[in-house]
């Protein structure tokens, strides 16, 4: 079944810096959509998306079973400022979050936190997009 994807969420994933071969962070992706957007999108795009929600893992990837098993899309369970990747998942060229509470400015010490483990994530000149532009804002990291 083809996913529906809201107009709001459409605009996000098209201001990303999307090109062939993106490897891409996705912070707080709720049941996934955008990031089934970006790899049924883009060729050769990677998403690696976490959200600390059991019950959204859990329909995100009962929504993007053929992507997972094409190793394009894999999703974790975690809170960002607790997240752990293993080595082998390599860099990302960026990150985006949209609503997630860890990086809206209401919790300083989880937001350093949180910060400091997607910084580790990106490549040397990865940035992190945020909601709160038009749609997104390129957050400092």
């Amino acid at each position: 079944m083809p996913h529906k994807i809201s107009n709001r969420l459409a605009q996000v994933v098209d201001a990303l810096p999307l090109k062939d071969g993106i490897r891409v962070l996705e912070v707080g992706c709720g049941t996934g959509i955008a990031a089934l957007e970006i790899v049924n999108r883009v060729d050769n795009a990677y998403v690696l998306a976490v959200d600390r929600s059991p019950k959204a893992i859990a329909q995100a990837r009962k929504n993007a079973q053929k992507e997972i098993e094409k190793g394009t899309l894999k999703f974790i369970r975690s809170k960002i400022e607790e997240l752990e990747v293993p080595e082998e998942e390599g860099s990302f060229d960026f990150a985006f979050a949209i609503r997630v509470g860890a990086l809206d400015g209401r919790h300083p010490e989880i937001e350093q936190e949180a910060r400091k483990r997607i910084a580790r994530l990106l490549k040397k000149n990865g940035k992190l997009f945020i909601d709160g532009g038009n749609p997104l804002k390129e957050s400092g990291i």
